[in-house]
């Protein structure tokens, strides 16, 4: 059984299901959606993050790196990614605070520890915990069969985002746990998704008409994205679909596009290609929740 990385466990959440949860982190994605604002979670190794624009070139971390990936190149303090081992031992001497390794291998009792901290507030707003990603069907599923099957007989509620994009056969191993599903519906145009996230929608769809099959409780997650999708024809061909294959949903939510996490992409030393879209209007939020409501759905909610 392999340990998944887990790049952050979020307490208090409240946007990923209902009450308050623990929103659980897996890294590594098979989607590579150019808007994503948890870049860090695409990929299934350790990586370093470093805001190379607050750096000093104190120096300090460079005799620190037992794999001498660090050596100052100006006032940089600069990793030569090929040779770190995000061994994390440079956090330690960087006086700045500006290094992070993203990606944690926790055991399943480790995880289990630190996600009943908070069962008192599951219990009391009838919240529980959220699995999220990167995407959770990517993980070791004998591990996550596992966590699941133990949290829910301990009578924890479960909710899991994700994408759609695995094989059923995975997917169905983890349904007897999972209360809720939350499954986003980026673009219904299969050349536009695959443009935008990097693969094809098909298996998304015949997935999403499976679980439904299933008899699962689905939340339809739509990410609202200014210059991707941000357009009647899109929300109209979503709720065509949904309706047309007799899709069983509990709600739609809306998910107005930010840009809060493209600044992860430079500690990433990454390129943000996400500067050209932007956040839709109220307006427009407004007449999709409209046109969704046309065709018979009436649990929509937007924001988050």
């Amino acid at each position: 059984m392999c340990k998944p990385l887990i790049t952050d466990i979020q307490k208090y959440s409240i946007h990923n299901g209902a009450g308050i949860r623990t929103t659980v982190f897996f890294k590594g994605c098979p989607l590579s959606c150019i808007w994503c604002h948890n870049p860090e979670t695409q990929s299934f190794s350790e990586q370093l993050l470093f805001d190379r624009g607050k750096c000093t070139g104190c120096g300090s971390c460079v005799p620190a790196c037992p794999s001498k990936a660090i050596r100052l190149t100006g006032k940089l303090a600069a990793t030569e990614e090929s040779k770190c081992a995000h061994c994390g031992v440079c956090l330690d001497y960087c006086l700045q605070n500006i290094r992070e390794i993203a990606g944690k291998h926790y055991t399943i009792k480790a995880l289990m520890e630190e996600i009943e901290k908070d069962k008192v507030f599951y219990e009391q707003s009838g919240g529980g915990v959220t699995f999220s990603g990167g995407e959770v069907f990517a993980q070791d599923m004998d591990y996550m069969e596992e966590l699941l099957s133990k949290l829910h007989g301990k009578g924890y509620r479960i909710d899991l985002d994700t994408s759609g994009y695995a094989p059923f056969h995975q997917i169905k191993r983890l349904l007897p746990y999972v209360d809720t599903f939350l499954y986003d519906v980026k673009i219904m145009d299969t050349d536009l998704h695959k443009r935008y996230t990097g693969v094809d929608n098909h298996l998304i769809l015949e997935n999403l008409k499976k679980l439904s099959e299933e008899q699962a409780a689905i939340w339809i997650r739509i990410p609202v994205i200014g210059g991707v999708n941000n357009t009647t024809a899109h929300m109209e061909a979503i709720a065509k679909f949904i309706k047309a294959e007799k899709i069983s949903i509990r709600q739609i939510h809306l998910l107005p596009y930010h840009n809060t996490g493209s600044g992860k992409y430079k500690r990433l030393n990454r390129e943000y290609k996400g500067e050209d879209y932007y956040p839709p209007t109220n307006d427009e939020l407004n007449n999709y929740v409209t046109v969704f409501q046309q065709y018979g759905f009436n649990r929509i909610i937007t924001g988050g």
